[in-house]
């Protein structure tokens, strides 16, 4: 959560769990989904929590009692990715049925439905602002909204295969995208325009990341190696190796001195 005293799981058991970081101990189970939770989110001020899941919903939950407070139907499909605006009144909900949806996080009315894309949503995130969002697609394209509309602004092309990440910088000036074509590119949010490619991996790139200052990003591969790159000029600046098998989850910390791999040889 955003002051680091909480964090919160999804799991295929159709719960998610609230953890206390310092003991370890688990806090809540929240229990209503009815099928596996595969995206989980935070409110920016940690008073809340959103969970989407292969039941083809989401749910917001309150943090302090485990209850369940809205629920968020109108997929048709799993709800694979999912954020909260900047603000906190908004939720962002990417899903398998070629969608996302735009939620009151009050009441849980879907205010847009943005449906260009041609294919399953991959990911899906707001900018710092809350007033624009990012979703990738399957279709190989990302594609740039507005939020107060819900038309789309821009599609981002290029990539010659599925794309599997797509985020924002801190300042929503740039925009990263990881893909199965085992490249990552960066685009320039104004325009539109590809800054570079980052060219390396050996097989699909599953996740992206910027670093704080928004001056490096970090990748994520199944060919078991995560990079760092140099977003000025797209060069390599180091390889992280040692995984097993392929990394599905990459992340700075808050000073961006550090980075945490996950993988599926379980560390």
């Amino acid at each position: 959560n955003p002051y680091g005293d909480k964090v919160v799981t999804g799991s295929f058991d159709k719960t998610a769990k609230l953890w206390d970081v310092q003991t370890g101990q688990c806090l809540r189970t929240l229990v209503g989904h009815t099928a596996e939770i595969v995206c989980v989110a935070f409110h920016p001020e940690g008073t809340y929590v959103a969970t989407g899941c292969m039941d083809n919903t989401a749910r917001i939950w309150d943090v302090s009692t485990g209850s369940c407070l809205q629920e968020l139907r109108g997929h048709t499909a799993e709800a694979v990715s999912i954020s909260f605006s900047s603000r906190g009144n908004l939720i962002l909900t990417g899903s398998f049925d070629y969608t996302a949806k735009i939620w009151s996080v009050d009441d849980g009315r879907c205010l847009h439905t943005l449906a260009e894309h041609k294919g399953e949503i991959s990911a899906s995130q707001f900018d710092f602002t809350g007033d624009y969002c990012v979703t990738g697609s399957t279709d190989r394209t990302c594609k740039l909204w507005d939020v107060h509309s819900g038309e789309c602004m821009e599609t981002l092309r290029g990539h010659s295969d599925e794309v599997l990440d797509c985020v924002f910088n801190h300042t929503g000036t740039h925009l990263a995208t990881a893909s199965s074509d085992a490249t990552a590119r960066v685009y320039n949010v104004m325009t539109g325009a590809c800054i570079c490619i980052l060219q390396g991996h050996e097989d699909e790139v599953s996740k992206v990341q910027f670093s704080p200052n928004g001056q490096k990003i970090i990748s994520a591969s199944s060919d078991k190696t995560c990079r760092l790159w140099s977003v000025d000029d797209g060069r390599c600046l180091q390889v992280l190796e040692g995984h097993t098998d392929e990394i599905f989850s990459c992340a700075f910390n808050y000073e961006g001195d550090t980075v945490i791999t996950g993988s599926k040889d379980n560390t």
